[in-house]
């Protein structure tokens, strides 16, 4: 089929398909009947550029003039295949090339397959916006950051402009505005929502309005945001919380942009149900993280200073760095007459975490409702161990209660252990002397046991109360070397004769310093001092003056 007359050696007026035979100078030479259907302006002698689409023209004209002889050109134009609009369909053209030159064009009508490709492409584009959206959406728990996201991501490639309103805080709807192009604003508008179709039942999370229902025309002043010159179309449709409506979204198109399709209002509602997946979220980590907020605050140690001529100071450090709270806990309460001893409570629940730190509040609660016994360390311990045992959780503790009072210049302690590690006495010379006081922990038997000492600090002189996470603690050179009492009573040594919080301080350093990266139980510290004492020259020296911390 490469030789002869094109007109002898082919019945192309017979074919199915557009046919048409380009003479080398680029004149139409055969046109057959399906050809002229599409082309209407192609006659034998037309020049082929007057008669079919720019882009076959061009097809033709590329083909022509490489610089290949025609004998070598293939005859298969499969691989040299061009496609492009005809009218309102689409076709793709295969190259022929005979032996004199001519150039053989097959039409195919491909307006089928290229309405399946622009399908396949719109939805892969889609999913593509979906999942990046889902990403930007989900990287923020902020419930205002999840508004801007979702106002701007929709503005830029869903609409001309879009609304975010969430639900109504009292008589006011918050609401966050974006024109593409633009950047996100925000504002607390005193609206009736029942004015705009739809948007009501949208923020109550009922099914969107269809957007033909909705007349642009009648759309509210504070629907139309600055930038945008007039409204043609209009979605609204709801963000889905997780149980709870999370608002509505509202898209706004310009009187010069084509109404919404039905397809798009549905992929609305594909974005806008992640939009609302992800504000939900925001919102419900927002309310979780005040809860334990407040929560976190009541079971924190508290920040301890002087009280009645002694002085306190304390240090913790959780299990773990990203949880603020955990089974060791202090108290100190004043005593509530003068000269009253002021109580110490010190203890290390089993355990670590949140769950610890629910028991240590159960246990700071109790002691508080005992304090008018506060005298009687034993009676107040086996109270507590009571409670604890008949209470549903099976965890245990061990505690030292200090009561502390100032004589003079001196600090009266007594001191009761309940399976703790006895407190340790620094003088102000730098001598350590453990506390004579034992007993059984808390929480386990039916009956517990306790031995109260008595001692006294001069100025200078301090009682140091820690758990077993700083002696306990493993790491040093070797990673895995238990810190230990001995050392723990060497860094106190050097510590002798300054003030609490800076006792506190060294502690917690050379404790942290040896566990370095490496994992540790809570760690708890409490220093109770007699602070060193001035004294005050007589008045004119008349008087004998006075001591003062």
């Amino acid at each position: 089929m490469t030789s002869g007359s094109p007109a002898a050696d082919f019945r192309w007026s017979e074919a199915p398909y557009p046919v048409l035979a380009v003479d080398p100078q680029s004149r139409l030479a055969i046109v057959n009947e399906a050809a002229r259907l599409v082309f209407p302006q192609a006659r034998p002698g037309t020049p082929l550029a007057d008669a079919v689409p720019a882009w076959l023209a061009s097809a033709h004209a590329r083909h022509v003039a490489e610089d290949v002889p025609a004998a070598r050109r293939p005859t298969d134009g499969a691989d040299r295949a061009v496609r492009g609009p005809v009218g309102e369909g689409s076709f793709e053209a295969h190259p022929t090339v005979r032996d004199d030159g001519t150039v053989v064009w097959w039409l195919v009508d491909d307006t089928g397959h290229q309405l399946a490709r622009d399908a396949l492409r719109t939805e892969r584009e889609r999913t593509a916006f979906l999942v990046r959206s889902s990403n930007l959406l989900l990287s923020s728990l902020n419930l205002d950051r999840c508004m801007d996201v979702t106002a701007q991501l929709a503005a830029e490639h869903l609409t001309d402009a879009a609304l975010v309103i969430a639900p109504a805080r009292g008589s006011e709807l918050p609401v966050v505005t974006c024109v593409r192009g633009g950047t996100p604003s925000v504002e607390l508008l005193a609206v009736d929502p029942g004015a705009v179709p739809g948007l009501a039942e949208a923020l109550q999370g009922f099914p969107p309005v269809p957007s033909r229902w909705i007349d642009p025309g009648a759309a509210p002043a504070w629907l139309v945001p600055d930038g945008l010159d007039g409204v043609g179309s209009i979605v609204i449709t709801p963000l889905p919380g997780h149980g709870v409506p999370a608002g509505a979204l509202v898209l706004l198109r310009g009187t010069d942009a084509p109404a919404f399709t039905e397809s798009e209002e549905v992929f609305a509602r594909l974005f806008a149900a992640r939009a609302g997946a992800a504000m939900s979220a925001a919102r419900l980590y927002t309310e979780q993280a005040s809860i334990t907020d407040t929560l976190m605050r009541e079971l924190l140690p508290p920040v301890l200073h002087q009280v009645a001529g002694v002085e306190y100071a304390g240090g913790y450090r959780p299990a773990k760095d990203h949880e603020r709270v955990g089974g060791d806990f202090y108290d100190v309460h004043p005593a509530t007459a003068d000269g009253d001893a002021s109580l110490v409570v010190f203890g290390d629940v089993c355990g670590k975490g949140l769950e610890a730190a629910v028991m240590t509040g159960k246990i700071r609660n109790t002691l508080h409702a005992l304090l008018p016994m506060a005298d009687d360390h034993q009676r107040m311990l086996s109270l507590l161990n009571s409670a604890l045992l008949n209470s549903e959780s099976t965890r245990f503790a061990t505690m030292v209660l200090a009561s502390a009072a100032r004589d003079g210049n001196n600090v009266r302690l007594r001191l009761t252990s309940a399976g703790h590690p006895a407190p340790l006495v620094l003088r102000s010379d730098g001598r350590i002397e453990p506390a004579p006081t034992k007993g059984t922990l808390v929480g386990v038997l039916p009956d517990i046991s306790t031995e109260t000492v008595s001692m006294t600090l001069a100025p200078g002189d301090a009682c140091v109360l820690y758990t077993d996470g700083i002696s306990e603690a493993r790491g040093g050179p070797m990673g895995d070397v238990m810190f230990g009492e001995e050392r723990l009573r060497r860094a106190l040594s050097e510590c002798a004769a300054i003030p609490a919080e800076a006792v506190v301080e060294h502690v917690q350093m050379i404790a942290s310093q040896w566990v370095g990266g490496g994992r540790h139980d809570d760690m708890a510290l409490v220093v109770i001092s007699a602070p060193r004492t001035n004294h005050l020259s007589a008045v004119d020296g008349h008087t004998r003056g006075r001591f003062t911390a």
